[in-house]
């Protein structure tokens, strides 16, 4: 007979399956009038117009989580809110590796945060580098399961649409890494430019699948990046875990009331007229970048930007500059020394970029 599969909660540090956490008074499910249990002050500050801010945030307030479930097409009890994308990952990290003993596997080129969050946990990073080829970047799955399975990692990071690659990867073949790392590592994809692919959400993998967690953000497509709003959604038990280890009151209310308001139909409306708008223009411009003199190479991408490489990408980077446009500069990464990254601005922000790339070449003749 076979041993039973472990389970996600297994995945988890030892030590943190039953932690408690930090309990703080907004814990607390009571309702009363005067509330006298925090340490709060009881006047309102002088530039708090309406005499809210004296009073700490609810941790998880249950409207947002249930507008997020909603838009992500989750159950609330399969996600927790927090601080963008970033305290995801740093929950992530924390509850699964061990100090000095844990391991994740990235796919370079990749959001740098995986690698920077597990050094400072002191779990090993393996990468498996993306290939690059004909039709762009593409994961070798196979190559990740044995990196991970070598490594006895626990989190394997997958960026989908990647940054900076702007490759969107194929669900059956994340579904078939969780089924082989299952008991083993928690498969996480992270969708923060999810709004942008053309395919569906690897979230719809959740209920086949208790070892795979997803990343997404209301920084990108809903455009409230200062208000730090973003989710991790994975198996009830997990998110309790994480949640158990996030800070007391991660969600200022002034960004939660923001992102309450993006949430609203009419919000949400105008936004998805916006990404297609987004789209078309990242199509338009790889599609114009491709035939500009002096550029290489233009990735496709299902992200809101464009990965270009150039025969003098410090002469491009130099007359963006010039004219104002700061572009993201990827020349610092391995493999990709001539490369520069363009996010999708605007009709008249992307036509200067193209009008400026087109006269660093004749410049130079």
């Amino acid at each position: 007979m076979s041993a039973p599969v472990a389970g996600v909660i297994d995945l988890v540090r030892e030590d943190l399956r039953a932690f408690g956490g930090y309990r703080s008074a907004r814990s607390e499910r009571v309702d009363g009038q005067v509330w006298l249990n925090a340490n709060e002050s009881p006047w309102a500050n002088p530039a708090d117009a309406d005499a809210t801010a004296r009073r700490y945030p609810d941790p998880q307030p249950a409207d947002l989580r249930a507008a997020l479930a909603a838009l992500y097409g989750c159950r609330p009890e399969q996600l927790l809110a927090g601080r963008g994308s970033d305290e995801g990952i740093d929950l992530l990290v924390r509850a699964l590796c061990t100090p000095g003993q844990g391991a994740i596997v990235v796919t370079t080129p990749t959001f740098g945060m995986y690698a920077v969050v597990a050094r400072v946990q002191a779990a090993r990073v393996v990468d498996v580098p993306l290939d690059d080829g004909a039709d762009g970047f593409t994961c070798d799955f196979d190559a990740v399961a044995e990196a991970a399975e070598r490594a006895q990692a626990r989190l394997v990071f997958l960026c989908s649409p990647g940054n900076p690659s702007g490759t969107a990867l194929p669900l059956p073949r994340i579904a078939a890494l969780a089924r082989r790392l299952a008991g083993r590592a928690v498969v996480v994809v992270d969708e923060a430019y999810g709004e942008y692919a053309s395919g569906p959400s690897a979230v719809t993998l959740l209920d086949a699948h208790d070892n795979i967690a997803v990343l997404r953000t209301l920084s990108k497509a809903h455009a409230l990046a200062a208000a730090r709003v973003g989710a991790v959604i994975a198996h009830a038990e997990l998110i309790a875990v994480l949640q158990r280890c996030q800070a007391p009151y991660p969600l200022p209310q002034p960004c939660v009331a923001l992102a309450m308001q993006a949430l609203s139909p009419p919000s949400l409306a105008t936004t998805r007229e916006r990404i297609v708008t987004t789209i078309m223009e990242r199509d338009a411009l790889r599609v114009a970048l491709s035939a500009t003199p002096g550029v290489r190479r233009a990735y496709p991408s299902q992200a809101n930007f464009v990965l270009a490489r150039f025969d003098d990408a410090q002469a491009a980077w130099d007359a963006l500059l010039a004219s104002g446009v700061v572009i993201r500069d990827f020349r610092a990464t391995p493999r990709l020394g001539d490369a520069l990254r363009i996010t999708i601005g605007t009709p008249e922000q992307n036509a200067l970029v193209l009008e400026t790339l087109r006269g660093v070449r004749e410049a130079a003749a």
